[in-house]
């Protein structure tokens, strides 16, 4: 078989994607104690992470999402993976630890792995709301991104959540690579991942 026509995912990948665990279904009686969405319907990408919690740990989990094979096996496998976690480990999970347990991504999917991740994030910040712990986690998992200004991801994710969708409307909200400018390129994939979520 020619090589451009071989699978490019893992077999793992492969598995999940074929065969989702823990997906949402109506007919189930499934009630959560806390949701979270993302994702932009427009770009064809949105995610619903449904969480049970009893003593701050994860005991099930449902999700739905409109995506294409590498956001389906990414949150299939994490939903496997935060099921008996405690949420303030669950909420710093990042999308490469997904990758890895998958057995990589192409690179030009990784993006479509941040979607689950985000939404567990997001169902997690619901809970602590409803449980009188707004913000408990915010900026615990934060990255540095610009050294210079101390920029971290949560300030670029905060600002294309704002309306930053280039390069300069970043600068403009956050004045991220106005020194030296060496954390523009490791910026702009941060944007635009964000910005694949957030978009309109």
């Amino acid at each position: 078989m020619n090589d451009a026509f071989k699978w490019l995912y893992s077999d793992v990948v492969k598995d999940h994607f074929t065969n989702p665990r823990n997906v949402y279904d109506p007919d189930e009686v499934f009630v959560g104690d806390a949701e979270g969405m993302v994702g932009n319907i427009k770009c064809g990408d949105k995610m619903a992470f449904h969480l049970k919690i009893d003593a701050d740990v994860i005991t099930d989990v449902r999700w739905q999402t409109y995506g294409c094979a590498s956001a389906i096996a990414s949150t299939s496998m994490l939903s496997e993976v935060v099921k008996g976690m405690p949420i303030a480990e669950a909420y710093t999970i990042k999308p490469a630890d997904i990758a890895r347990r998958l057995g990589g991504l192409p690179e030009n999917k990784i993006h479509c792995s941040v979607l689950g991740d985000k939404a567990l994030r997001a169902a997690i910040d619901v809970y602590l709301d409803k449980t009188g712990r707004p913000g408990a986690f915010k900026g615990d998992d934060a990255v540095v991104i610009c050294n210079c200004l101390g920029i971290t991801d949560v300030d670029i994710e905060d600002a294309v959540k704002a309306g930053a969708r280039d390069w300069g409307a970043l600068q403009e909200a956050t004045k991220i690579g106005t020194v030296c400018g060496d954390c523009r390129g490791k910026a702009e994939e941060l944007l635009h991942g964000f910005s694949h979520i957030y978009g309109e």
